[in-house]
């Protein structure tokens, strides 16, 4: 063979080797493209399953109403709640119950599950809430002041003094310098509205949230010694959470433009 010849045999066959890996790192790069897509689709982020949000009852009609929300930004999710006196929810919480979110009507209940180092970060305000007498409808006992509720004859109810709701109601009772012996003390503030709702109590010091989310079922009296024990609401993610990725997607769900707005539609202030 010639030396012409061959330098041409060794030109051909680097040729045929550079297109051989061209044709390789190309097909690399179309599989890696791929499932880049996927990924930019949301394909491995986007969120399923359960979300187990423990909240405080006066929570409970916007926070429903976030969920659906939820639910319908994400399909494959479902949000479940427990409503109930924060005290309790963070026993349960302490004690393993299985949740992603802790939504608290106050820091004191919140710092009982930061304590136990349940809490995944540090807990943050979402909004604020003050207290109202829900009276009977049309007010028949012409209740106008909380100093009308330490009257004779007028069957009142608080919620129990380790909630939120009966903690603040006892902080109002002493800026106003009175005292107040209810009928009787109940778990959560729907347990004390609805003592009213049902007419098995003439009155019943709660939040305005939950007087205006009854309707006409009752009446709500303003009282300036509400000021004074303006309650703080902060949620967190738990520490064990299931759910972590849908849990910290509700969070922003509650704290985005969107969630205020609900939740001050509700009657809560923003923090």
């Amino acid at each position: 063979m010639t030396r012409s010849a061959r330098r041409t045999r060794r030109m051909l066959q680097v040729t045929g080797a550079g297109a051989a890996a061209l044709l390789t790192l190309s097909a690399c790069s179309s599989s890696d493209s791929g499932s880049g897509s996927d990924a930019e689709a949301g394909g491995s982020d986007k969120l399923s399953g359960t979300v187990n949000v423990f909240a405080a009852a006066s929570l409970t009609e916007s926070f429903t109403e976030l969920g659906k929300e939820f639910e319908k930004q994400h399909p494959g999710t479902k949000v479940v709640f427990n409503f109930g006196g924060s005290d309790s929810l963070a026993a349960g919480i302490t004690n393993g119950a299985p949740a992603d979110v802790f939504a608290s009507a106050s820091p004191k209940t919140m710092k009982v599950v930061t304590d136990a180092d349940a809490a995944a970060g540090t807990p943050a305000t979402f909004v604020r809430n003050r207290l109202e007498i829900a009276t009977l409808p049309g007010n028949p006992d012409e209740v106008a002041s909380l100093k009308d509720l330490t009257g004779d004859g007028l069957k009142v109810v608080l919620c129990d003094r380790t909630v939120p709701c009966g903690a603040a109601a006892q902080k109002a009772l002493t800026a106003a310098g009175l005292k107040l012996t209810p009928v009787s003390y109940e778990e959560d503030v729907k347990s004390a509205l609805n003592k009213v709702v049902l007419k098995e109590a003439d009155a019943a010091v709660v939040y305005r949230t939950d007087v205006r989310a009854a309707g006409d079922k009752v009446e709500g009296v303003e009282f300036p010694e509400s000021a004074k024990a303006v309650n703080d609401y902060p949620i967190t993610l738990l520490q064990d959470a299931p759910n972590t990725a849908a849990g910290k997607a509700f969070i922003a769900l509650v704290r985005s433009a969107e969630g205020q707005k609900v939740l001050t539609g509700a009657g809560f202030t923003a923090p």
